[in-house]
């Protein structure tokens, strides 16, 4: 337990250090494109065949079971962050170096950007629809009701 009452239940590897993040858990059920498949300009989830589509991304602590690589994914991430519309923290279970080029550029340009870590997929769906927080350290909270 920490000291807010919330419980520590995963640990992760920092994958790209930025500013801790809370919000409810958007666990994906499959891998996504970024590029066509996530709304920069709003962080809805646009790709029509994807099984959370119309999900925002926005202000979520989005997990990822895997990504569907395209060179432009770093600069739809990097749009979300400039608009407002990142995820509070990613959780990756694979580190995807392009995506994550996205954050390091915000980082570059002193825009707020948040906390990437991975931790193993198998443990992304027991914080389906709960609140949690990632801190810097990678670690993952359930926050209290």
């Amino acid at each position: 337990m920490t000291a807010s009452g919330a419980e520590i239940v995963a640990a992760g590897e920092v994958l790209v250090a930025g500013r801790p993040g809370e919000g409810e858990a958007l666990v994906l059920s499959a891998p996504i494109s970024f590029w066509g498949g996530v709304d920069p300009a709003s962080g809805r989830i646009a790709d029509v065949r994807h099984p959370e589509h119309g999900a925002s991304v926005a202000g979520r602590v989005l997990m990822l079971p895997g990504t569907i690589g395209s060179s432009s994914a770093s600069a739809v991430l990097l749009e979300l962050v400039h608009n407002g519309h990142a995820p509070a923290a990613i959780v990756m279970h694979e580190p995807d170096a392009i995506l994550l080029l996205g954050l390091i550029v915000a980082r570059e340009m002193g825009w707020d950007t948040p906390v990437a870590i991975r931790l193993d997929a198998t443990q992304h769906a027991r914080f389906a629809g709960r609140r949690v927080a990632v801190d810097g350290e990678g670690r993952v909270t359930v926050q209290p009701a």
